[in-house]
């Protein structure tokens, strides 16, 4: 385990092939993820505030128990600024297992008992990450949850995205349907894909390369670029890195998921990289 100047302690992960993660505890965050040969895959901002209490902006926040502001808590919740802890035994170079349970300062928000548990891997082309939530308390609750990934891009003028042809999407209070063959982002981005299919593909021309998506227990699909008017009003993020990224993120967001008293839900995202 390793420390950045802020004193967040953070964990790194690597795979035999030369494929490496890096994972903070603090919110269970990856905040960079190079498959072996390759370069970075995941988008993290320069800008990006690295303190207590604070999410970091790039990598893949974990979303948990709301997601964005759809809901009377902070938005994304309260997982991605909360310290984890790490529960392996670290006999995995490439593997690593945290865990998040309820305390005085969840409570402050969200009064329920639960754990939460992210199991983050990396192998040669590939990265899996998957999201646990346990209802450890003698009530019902429900949440809506999300893997945000910040995938890297060359230009995402020239990205695009296949798979949700023909899908249902919410973008602010309307509801639509995606008529086009592949997604390609020419402005500012902001959908919930609803009942997605598990896989998807980005093409990331510029690089050369292709991610391949793949999700379990997630039913749907953000897709969000903020574009240059919104990123220069983001205090942790360039103005013009809004070139550089494009998030297609495991969500759980049009029907939350109900978790009675001792139940359990899962939810994972696989990426894998391989050449266009």
């Amino acid at each position: 385990m390793t420390g950045d100047p802020a004193g967040l302690p953070k964990l790194r992960l690597s795979h035999p092939s030369g494929g490496r993660a890096e994972v903070y505890l603090h919110g269970a965050h990856v905040t960079s993820w190079v498959p072996a040969g390759g370069s970075e895959a995941l988008f993290l901002s320069r800008a990006a505030t690295f303190a207590q209490g604070t999410a970091i902006r790039g990598g893949v926040p974990v979303i948990f128990p709301q997601f964005a502001a759809l809901g009377p808590l902070p938005k994304h919740g309260v997982a991605r600024t909360q310290p984890w802890e790490r529960v392996d035994d670290g006999d995995r170079p490439g593997a690593v297992r945290l865990r998040l349970r309820d305390s005085a300062e969840t409570h402050a928000v969200w009064p329920h008992a639960f754990v939460a548990e992210l199991a983050v891997e990396v192998g040669d082309d590939w990265l899996s990450i998957e999201l646990t939530i346990r209802n450890t308390g003698d009530a019902a609750f429900e949440f809506t949850a999300a893997l945000h990934t910040y995938l890297r891009v060359g230009d995402v003028r020239r990205a695009s995205i296949e798979g949700l042809h023909g899908l249902r999407y919410r973008a602010g209070k309307e509801e639509r349907v995606d008529e086009d063959r592949s997604l390609i982002v020419n402005g500012e981005v902001d959908r919930v894909y609803l009942n997605t299919p598990p896989d998807l593909v980005v093409h990331d021309p510029q690089n050369a390369r292709d991610f391949l998506l793949r999700a379990r227990g997630f039913a749907d699909t953000v897709v969000w670029n903020p574009w240059a008017a919104a990123t220069a009003a983001l205090p942790d993020m360039e103005d013009d890195e809004y070139l550089e990224m494009i998030c297609v993120e495991a969500a759980q967001v049009g029907a939350p998921v109900r978790l009675d008293a001792g139940a359990s839900w899962t939810g994972s995202q696989r990426i894998r990289v391989q050449p266009a």
